[in-house]
């Protein structure tokens, strides 16, 4: 029997690599890979990433500007060096993300955006191969739809918890979402001090829910689970369109002979009884729905934070080079 990465792949799923480190990436053959700034900043330190550090600075120290200017121009170039090399392994496409800072800034995420689609263009690499990726804010999700429309530039849209920011990217017409699995069972189980099986795994209803309203109304977005603390999340989701899959637990399922049978499966949506809802023109109905979710508003302010505070630290190690 082959293992259980190569069973998963066989249920129709795309398997991608969630990391900044070459090295285990070209490891487990994913189609595609995926970065952000908490992955880029364990990378980084590792001494063999140090030239492209010196890239990135020479770059910035070319472009000029003020400090602050030459920093955010490092980090822009540092996230491509990352996103080129790792194009180099894979045959698909690299999620490079946009600063968290701007999740709430609609404008501001299609211009970073764009700068960095043109430090890749640079590089000779074309924006096929580049999915940008967004919180899924309200101005988040509208920054996508503008840039899937306007500029023909697919994104990924991140730190999803929610139904109602699901139904909202779709209607964007975003070309892929990132429902955070293993985040959801951390607030659960924090939240309701309760022990979840990976068949109650309310992280895992997440996405199923999710894939089963795409599947029933025709959305072409595709879905890609997320932030998984456990290979028993993974393989209750094979038939999902995408993982994107940590390189530990990527072992875990290469070291496993255990079954994966198929459980999600598109046919199998259109008879579900499912609520059509629409958010395109309401932004007030939106976030009214996603503010009825303790867990998503929670969990969506956390990880803003957290991603802006590692992109802070990465952007201090920047300054500190620069000087």
């Amino acid at each position: 029997m082959s293992n259980s990465l190569e069973q998963l792949k066989a249920a129709g799923t795309v398997v991608v690599c969630d990391s900044g480190d070459f090295a285990t990436i070209g490891k487990y053959k994913p189609q595609d890979a995926t970065t952000n700034p908490s992955l880029i900043l364990a990378a980084s330190k590792k001494a063999e990433y140090a030239a492209l550090i010196d890239n990135a600075i020479q770059y910035a120290k070319g472009k000029g500007g003020s400090v602050d200017e030459q920093v955010d121009n490092a980090l822009d170039r540092l996230l491509v060096e990352f996103g080129k090399q790792i194009l180099q392994i894979i045959p698909g496409k690299v999620s490079t993300e946009v600063d968290a800072r701007l999740s709430f800034d609609t404008k501001a995420s299609v211009d970073k955006a764009l700068q960095i689609i043109e430090l890749y263009k640079q590089e000779g690499i074309d924006k096929e191969r580049i999915l940008i990726k967004i919180a899924s804010t309200w101005e988040g999700i509208k920054a996508a739809e503008i840039l899937q429309r306007d500029h023909k530039i697919n994104c990924n849209l991140t730190l999803m918890f929610s139904l109602p920011q699901a139904i909202a990217a779709a209607e964007a017409d975003a070309f892929l979402i990132s429902p955070f699995v293993g985040r959801i069972l951390d607030w659960y189980k924090a939240a309701k001090k309760e022990e979840y099986t990976k068949e109650t795994d309310p992280g895992v209803a997440s996405v199923k829910s999710i894939f089963n309203y795409y599947k029933k109304f025709g959305y072409k977005t595709i879905v890609m689970g997320a932030s998984f603390r456990n290979t028993g999340e993974i393989t209750e989701l094979a038939g999902c369109d995408y993982l994107t899959i940590s390189p530990n637990l990527l072992e875990d399922l290469m070291n496993s002979s255990e079954a994966v049978p198929q459980k999600l499966d598109a046919s199998q949506a259109s008879s579900q009884n499912i609520e059509r809802k629409s958010y395109i023109s309401d932004e007030a109905l939106f976030r009214f729905d996603f503010n009825e979710e303790q867990m998503a508003v929670e969990k969506l302010r956390e990880g803003i934070s957290k991603f802006n505070a590692d992109a802070v630290t990465l952007k201090n190690i920047l300054k500190e080079k620069l000087a």
